[in-house]
């Protein structure tokens, strides 16, 4: 369990490493930030489209290989970027490291479903997707530190644990499909998924939901991305300098992200009121990201200042940083809301994903997880895209950094039309849940009742 909660936050790490570094990449290659905006968005969209290929061989053939083939071809895409001597050869890297980040966190998911009873689904699913957390902010505080000086080092660093997880990958054992499933105790599971079986996924109205809703949470997420940006422009409309800056958005929007821990939370909520009805994980889900968009919007506008030590260097810049937290108000106000609205949208994944796992077979999680993601990339591409623009627009009305604020905030009530759909799936989620656990029980008494082979 430990190595596949690394591997899921390794490869949050090698996404979330750009956005922070916008101006400085796009300085180097000579070009504007909006290229370097776009090789996010490729990433988020051939990732997602990707992962439909590496789930459905995830699905069909060992897991083992696919996910070790994918986690190598992200690292080497990695690697390369942090090598690319021209903005074409960095698009092209980051082309090949999407292909393989498609692979990890869909065959990864299939792995864990497996290892986890269904009662403690919810709270084991938050620390799988705590670790893609815990990954994003690593990722945002990696590319700030160590690429404030120079831009490459970080991509180089994320690829060499890259290489160090694979090795201890290898060394785990392969998990059996439907393992924790106390409807196949003591009987191996041998069904893999067929290219006709797509029709009887989507048949489970519940799949269409948990699908669906990823577009819309996901341009409000994927909008998330410039929380560095927003926070460097107030930096640098404070007269310091880029580099300092940098640092001082990468910090913010990384302590910004702390909130995600509560997903914890989330998740313990949604197994208690899992076992009182089939409804519990959804509604959690969706209270949880309807709630949350009035404390993003005070996020944004929420004015404070900022007193570090100019040109200092990144462990100096990194403890005013945290020294103002209890010292200066507007910042500690900053930092409860953002806490608090992240804890409030973080109950989204932990369900999303005990969901998944509770009204598909084993056979088919791995499939329904990459469609969900598939749908998720576009919506994220989308944000990202769309809320760049949406800046560009804005900044003749409003000089940054009220464009970032007013742009940012407009986008999170793209978390409502979420809610909805959460509350949908949860009108249809007891019937999809039942006719899974008869199929598998019918599985299970089948094989068990099955006359051993004669010698």
């Amino acid at each position: 369990m430990i190595v596949f909660v690394v591997l899921a936050s390794l490869d949050n790490v090698a996404i979330n490493l750009v956005p922070p570094l916008y101006g400085s990449i796009a300085d180097d290659y000579a070009v504007g930030e909006g290229h370097i905006a776009l090789a996010t968005t490729v990433m988020f969209l051939i990732s997602a489209v990707a992962a439909i290929g590496w789930a459905y061989a995830g699905d069909r053939l060992d897991r083992k290989p696919v996910l070790i083939a994918g986690t190598l071809i992200w690292v080497a895409g990695t690697a390369w970027s942090g090598l690319a001597g021209s903005y074409p050869s960095f698009l092209l890297s980051q082309v090949l490291a999407a292909i393989g980040l498609g692979g990890v966190a869909s065959v990864s998911f299939a792995v864990v479903s497996d290892l986890i009873s269904p009662r403690r689904r919810g709270l084991v699913m938050s620390f799988w997707g705590l670790s893609q957390g815990v990954g994003t902010l690593v990722g945002t505080l990696l590319a700030g530190v160590l690429g404030s000086a120079d831009w490459r080092r970080p991509f180089l660093v994320v690829a060499m644990a890259g290489v160090v997880a694979t090795a201890a990958y290898v060394l785990t054992f392969d998990v059996p499909r439907g393992d924790s499933q106390p409807e196949l105790a003591g009987v191996a599971y041998d069904e893999r998924i067929h290219h006709d079986h797509l029709p009887r996924i989507l048949r489970r109205r519940t799949n269409i939901w948990l699908i669906l809703q990823g577009f819309t949470a996901q341009i409000a997420f994927g909008s998330l991305v410039w929380l560095p940006v927003l926070f460097r422009s107030r930096a640098e409309d404070q007269g310091y300098s880029t580099a300092t800056a940098v640092i001082v958005g990468s910090v913010f929007a990384t302590l910004f992200q702390l909130g995600g821990a509560l997903s914890i939370l989330g998740g313990l909520i949604g197994d208690r009121l899992q076992r009182r009805t089939p409804r519990g994980r959804a509604l959690v889900a969706a209270v949880g990201v309807v709630a949350a968009v009035p404390f993003y919007v005070v996020l944004f506008f929420v004015p404070f200042r900022i007193d570090v030590p100019d040109g200092g260097s990144a462990g100096q810049v990194v403890l005013a940083i945290l020294g103002q937290v209890f010292t200066e108000p507007t910042v500690g106000l900053s930092l409860a809301t953002a806490i608090f609205a992240l804890a409030l949208t973080s109950a989204n994944s932990p369900n999303w994903f005990a969901l998944i796992a509770d009204v598909n077979p084993p056979e088919h999680r791995g499939t329904v997880y990459s469609l969900g993601n598939l749908v998720n990339g576009v919506g994220r591409a989308g944000g990202n895209a769309l809320v760049a623009l949406a800046f560009r627009q804005l900044a003749g009305a409003f000089p940054p950094p009220l464009n970032y604020a007013v742009g940012l905030a407009a986008f999170q009530f793209f978390f409502i039309p979420t809610g909805i759909m959460y509350w949908l799936a949860s009108r249809t989620v007891a019937r999809d849940m039942a006719d899974t656990h008869a199929a598998l029980a019918t599985y299970g008494k089948r094989e068990e009742v099955r006359p051993a082979p004669t010698q």
